[in-house]
């Protein structure tokens, strides 16, 4: 959430920000609620004060201040209502590094790493290597869960294990607090994350319960402090957090739905830090965590290339965010031939948007409150990963060799059958 001083002092700033993230704002009606609002708060604090000056004398002139007062204040309480919703629709302003675009066209590569593997055979992609191992099973999987339900089985849920533990360890030693964060959420901390009220489709409710499964453990670890006063001196707060991932998928009909790319279940390791309200030393930790997953995918040997991401596909909490996508060989190209890049990680730098939603707040060294900056990337997400491992790592014999780092794991060299 923005701050209201910000978008009346900076209004062109923010409609543009709005319209190049794709996104339609009221801003008319967001503009007059708000001084509305601060009509009716100068009129409850001026017959407070009168109220307060009042002697036995006046009891009639009392008894009518308390009726005006309730009047004022009940519809306060609607006015400030509906002002709170049309702020949630308000997005956060880019960086000016950030390239304007409506589309993945818009994009910027900034780096790549690896060599894309070229065979002396015809590869397969991960559905085949799948399902001639035994690794992944897909029909069983949707008999017993429904469309993109799945069984890992064998090596490949061994591998799904080594891969989270070996990314959860690896942060651990680079002094991340490690924390296992639950997948059921209650609604304050989607809106908090800033994924309510845009992204409410593709959350799965308990409507029982009226809880959420959340889709990424940034939404639980973010909201971890909501409402609490940190201390400068404390910060940053950085965590490694695990936890199964849930989401509905609701506007991708048809997209990526083949095999394990775009599911509705799997598990993830997310990085989150809690920083100061210092823009430069944020972003310095933006490239942090996105160093982080570049080291893993290093140790992985898996070639990748990191994005910046343009105005309409970086989301509407985000300031500044990377993505950064693996190699894939079977996956469907854009021009000839086949083997195309695949998103695996997104990196993000938020500001002080989603502290102001969950109110994350700290003490300065002087005693000033302010706002907390947040930021996010993924560690590792599968069985996604998996796509990009089984398919860079496949043998003319069909067999499936083991990154370096993770055989002591698995026990073994080669996936074969």
């Amino acid at each position: 959430m923005l701050d209201i001083k910000f978008i009346r002092e900076n209004l062109e700033i923010c409609k543009t920000a709005a319209k190049n993230k794709n996104r339609d704002v009221d801003w008319a009606s967001l503009l007059s609620l708000d001084d509305k609002r601060r009509e009716l708060i100068g009129t409850s604090e001026k017959l407070r004060s009168e109220r307060n000056t009042l002697t036995k004398e006046d009891q009639a002139r009392g008894k009518s201040i308390k009726l005006e007062l309730k009047a004022v204040e009940d519809e306060l309480r609607s006015v400030e209502e509906k002002f709170g919703l049309l702020m949630l629709t308000v997005p956060n302003v880019p960086d000016k590094s950030v390239p304007v675009g409506k589309d993945a066209s818009g994009n910027k590569e900034i780096k790549t790493w690896g060599k894309v593997p070229k065979f002396t055979f015809t590869p397969k992609d991960h559905i085949e290597l799948a399902k001639s191992l035994d690794l992944i099973d897909f029909e069983r999987g949707a008999k017993v869960g429904g469309s993109r339900a799945y069984f890992l089985k064998n090596e490949a849920a061994q591998l799904e294990f080594a891969l989270l533990f070996y990314t959860f360890t690896k942060l651990v030693a680079k002094g991340y607090t490690p924390i296992i964060a639950p997948s059921i959420v209650r609604d304050f901390t989607l809106f908090g994350n800033g994924q309510f009220p845009w992204g409410k489709e593709e959350v799965y409710h308990l409507e029982k319960d009226d809880v959420y499964l959340a889709g990424t453990a940034e939404v639980p670890v973010t909201a971890y402090y909501s409402g609490e006063i940190l201390e400068e001196k404390d910060l940053p707060k950085k965590f490694v957090a695990f936890s199964p991932c849930f989401r509905r998928e609701a506007g991708s009909y048809g997209k990526d739905t083949r095999g394990v790319y775009r599911l509705h279940q799997f598990n993830k390791v997310e990085q989150v830090i809690i920083s100061k309200n210092d823009t430069n030393n944020s972003l310095t930790l933006l490239e942090e965590l996105l160093a982080n997953a570049e080291d893993i995918l290093q140790d992985l040997k898996l070639p990748y290339r990191v994005m910046l991401m343009c105005t309409g596909e970086m989301g509407e909490p985000q300031v500044k965010k990377y993505d950064i996508e693996t190699w894939m060989p079977g996956r469907p190209s854009a021009g000839s031939g086949q083997g195309s890049y695949g998103e695996t990680m997104s990196d993000s730098f938020m500001g002080d948007f989603q502290a102001r939603r969950l109110k994350i707040r700290y003490k300065t060294g002087d005693g000033k409150m302010l706002f907390a900056h947040t930021i996010n990337n993924t560690a590792i997400a599968s069985p996604r990963i998996l796509i990009a491992l089984l398919e860079n790592y496949q043998q003319p014999d069909g067999s499936v060799r083991i990154p370096k780092v993770l055989q002591k794991y698995i026990g073994k060299e080669i996936i074969s059958r």
